[in-house]
């Protein structure tokens, strides 16, 4: 926990970089109202058709351990299912971001002054790993149902454990994860904290993205 001389310490660091008079309840205020602001900025555009599946930074891939079984799938003229079957695992995590604006919102809410000093005090994502820490478990929770309901609308889906099953049996080879809804689920974590973490760098850089009094007393600008 912070002491009284430490809180000074990091006061007297932001009064000089993003000017002198603010307050604790004003910093905790306005990191808040930004990572609610960039949480639901983030959420809003993973959870739209397509947010995933033609975004390429946060596209999910067939997964790099089973390239292998989908080279097999293409060769048995299935090179049409595998296309679905990839832009359904797109679709699942879209799906499954719905869900993550009210967990993120709960953490805001709980956010302490120490939390806030601390993500000031941070680098550019810091706000980020701060929702990373406090939310990845449920968000994984949440999600796994969702992507295992979405992933059963395309038909390969019923070919992956036993394909996998069956490669693992296979002498001297590495062996790999037939949990696909595991794979999903984490991936559509990853993507939606790479959107978070884009809309946290805007508000701590760009004046434009500091939507409200709040943003810009605390960030300058």
């Amino acid at each position: 926990m912070f002491s009284q001389i430490s809180i000074n310490q990091v006061l007297n660091t932001v009064n000089s970089t993003i000017g002198a008079g603010l307050t604790t309840t004003e910093i905790t205020q306005g990191l808040k109202e930004a990572l609610t602001v960039g949480s639901r900025n983030a959420t809003a555009s993973a959870s739209k058709v397509d947010g995933f599946y033609k975004n390429p930074k946060i596209k999910i891939p067939w997964p790099s351990e089973a390239k292998d079984m989908k080279n097999t799938l293409n060769s048995m003229g299935m090179k049409k299912q595998v296309t679905a079957f990839e832009k359904q695992v797109n679709r699942a995590a879209e799906d499954a971001a719905k869900k993550a604006a009210p967990i993120f919102i709960k953490s805001i809410t709980s956010m302490s002054i120490n939390d806030g000093l601390s993500i000031l005090q941070g680098k550019n994502d810091e706000a980020t790993q701060y929702l990373k820490r406090t939310t990845s478990d449920q968000l994984m929770a949440e999600f796994k149902p969702i992507v295992s309901e979405s992933l059963k609308k395309v038909d390969i889906t019923r070919y992956w454990k036993p394909l996998f099953t069956n490669y693992n049996k296979l002498p001297m080879v590495k062996k790999v994860n037939p949990n696909l809804d595991d794979y999903v689920s984490r991936k559509a974590m990853e993507g939606l904290f790479k959107l978070v973490a884009e809309e946290e760098f805007k508000i701590r850089q760009d004046p434009a993205a500091r939507v409200n009094d709040i943003l810009r007393k605390v960030f300058g600008g």
